[in-house]
């Protein structure tokens, strides 16, 4: 038997791509009936095994299969954020009869099942999600894979070993790889047991995504020691040197140590990236590959065609009837019924702090001029999913359904996932993105909004300045010293996006069609083709795993 077809790929691979590789990732968006992600990371890895099935890569994707996904997003009596946990199943998944074990503390061990999603279901190469949720394992084991980013520090370790080394025992069952990509560093288990089974570093590739501290864990080595993170047990010596004499672990650091190259996902990433980590010894070179989504999948079709003909008018009318299915959806969820003829803005993405939901709410005396304009009327929708125990972002959420409660024109909408997402991608005019700068490495969401004529408007961040040609294809905040004090950098950031709003952005729409739909089409044309997760697959072969 062949190895493309030991990996289930219904395909011989293309040459430039023939090595074997195989991708950890913590979660990956796929489709709708999928429920294993929670967001930017998971889009991004979705889109990454949908565009690897496309250019026929040699290429498998290995997950969780997350009992509960991240949760269930609804609405309390009071119609504030309502955190649910229900039980998935899915029929489309194959046993693929691999059973692999893991020693998790004190010589513990948990059994490991896998599952396969052949490409034939969603359009991406083979994936393989692992499981302990098995009768053989006792009512602990069984639950490390109940939830994706478990609050409880513990099962989160058992959670990185589970990935990691369960699922390099299943690389090895499927026939081993010739690279095994890293995408964050929830997998690092991996590299630690596949090392000592003589796997060479120049086999290492690691992916970081955030500045954030959050996003780069850092727990106690020794901890992570008696667990079983290490694949063996280590001497307190060897912990002292691989931690520099800390005592503790990051992911990140240990990642960049482990691999042979490393990258972050936008060009500015990159730069960040390699300032964050210089003071550190033995790391690998970081370039960046800028993150990109699957035009396939989140492209309207009919908007393609206008834009290929260079069809204003038709992608127009198109708007008018997407915005018009997006609004029907917020009817049913809201109660309140958009106007398709009123400039939509809309704020959809993980809620985190640095994000800033709630910026337009920054002065609300000019929040509410803003939105009750009758002259240029608005409409703004948000949505998003924070973390279940960050209590700051819950209260931003809460806060904006408050707040939004007796505005005919603005709301919240609940249940934020791949489906909804593409809604507001399509239905929106204005896609807006206002984190702190430096603090988004990357952000895909603007890529699809643009990809379904709806113009970003947006902090200088990310993705962003390798897109944006202000006032042409896009409308960019003026860019601010990161150093700034948060408050000075909000209050200065906010007064920029009512400026931009009221002087330029709605000005445009309701006095200047014409050159609004200039913008439209200038956006919609130029997110293609580098932000098409195509390109992107390919730099992956050609920049790391053929380097």
């Amino acid at each position: 038997m062949s190895d493309y077809n030991k990996w289930f790929h219904p395909y011989k691979p293309a040459k430039e791509y023939s090595k074997k590789v195989a991708y950890f990732s913590m979660e990956f968006a796929i489709d709708q009936p999928l429920k294993t992600y929670s967001g930017g990371l998971g889009f991004l890895a979705g889109s990454h095994m949908r565009s690897g099935f496309e250019k026929k890569q040699n290429l498998i994707g290995i997950g969780m299969l997350w009992k509960y996904g991240y949760y269930d997003q609804g609405r309390q009596a009071d119609q504030s954020l309502d955190i649910k946990f229900i039980e998935k199943n899915y029929n489309f998944l194959e046993d693929t009869g691999i059973t692999v074990s893991v020693t998790i503390k004190e010589n513990e061990n948990v059994f490991v099942k896998a599952y396969c999603l052949k490409p034939e279901i969603f359009g991406t190469v083979p994936m393989y999600f692992l499981s302990t949720d098995l009768p053989e394992n006792d009512f602990i084991s069984r639950t490390i894979t109940d939830r994706l980013y478990d609050a409880n520090e513990l099962t989160r370790i058992a959670q990185s070993i589970v990935l990691g080394i369960g699922g390099a025992k299943v690389v090895e069952a499927l026939g081993g790889a010739d690279v095994y990509h890293l995408n964050e560093g929830h997998g690092l288990p991996a590299f630690y047991y596949l090392k000592d089974k003589g796997v060479k570093k120049e086999q290492f590739v690691f992916t970081t995504h955030t500045p954030e501290k959050a996003g780069n864990e850092e727990r106690d080595a020794q901890l992570l020691n008696e667990m079983g993170f290490y694949g063996k047990e280590l001497t307190h010596r060897e912990i002292l040197a691989m931690t520099d004499n800390t005592g503790m672990l990051n992911y990140t650091v240990a990642a960049l140590r482990l691999s042979k190259i490393a990258n972050g996902v936008s060009k500015l990433h990159g730069k960040v990236s390699n300032d964050m980590w210089k003071s550190f010894k033995k790391i690998s070179k970081i370039i960046s590959i800028t993150n990109s989504q699957n035009r396939t999948y989140w492209q309207d079709d009919a908007i393609a065609k206008a834009v290929k003909k260079d069809d204003y008018k038709a992608l127009a009318k198109r708007k008018k009837e997407l915005k018009a299915k997006l609004f029907e959806h917020v009817a049913n969820a809201t109660g309140k019924i958009l106007d398709p003829d009123v400039l939509t803005i809309v704020w959809a993405r993980r809620f985190a702090g640095y994000k800033r939901a709630d910026l337009l709410l920054w002065d609300m005396e000019r929040f509410k001029k803003l939105v009750s304009d009758t002259k240029r009327p608005i409409q703004i929708i948000w949505a998003g999913k924070p973390y279940p125990l960050d209590g700051y972002a819950v209260g931003v959420f809460n806060r904006l359904i408050k707040e939004t409660m007796d505005l005919p024109n603005c709301t919240v909408v609940t249940g934020y996932e791949l489906a909804l997402s593409r809604l507001l991608k399509e239905g929106s005019d204005i896609w807006l993105n206002n984190p702190r700068i430096t603090r988004e490495a990357s952000g895909t969401s603007g890529m699809t909004a643009a990809m379904n004529g709806s113009v970003n408007v947006s902090t200088d961040d990310g993705w962003i300045p390798e897109f944006a040609k202000n006032g042409k294809n896009s409308f960019v905040l003026p860019a601010l010293d990161h150093e700034m004090p948060h408050e000075e950098m909000d209050d200065t950031d906010a007064q920029n996006l009512y400026k931009i709003l009221e002087s330029k952005v709605l000005k445009l729409y309701y006095d200047k069609p014409e050159e609004w739909g200039k913008v439209v089409m200038a956006s919609t044309k130029e997110v293609l083709p580098y932000f098409d997760s195509g390109r992107m697959a390919d730099e992956y072969y050609q920049l790391m795993y053929n380097s």
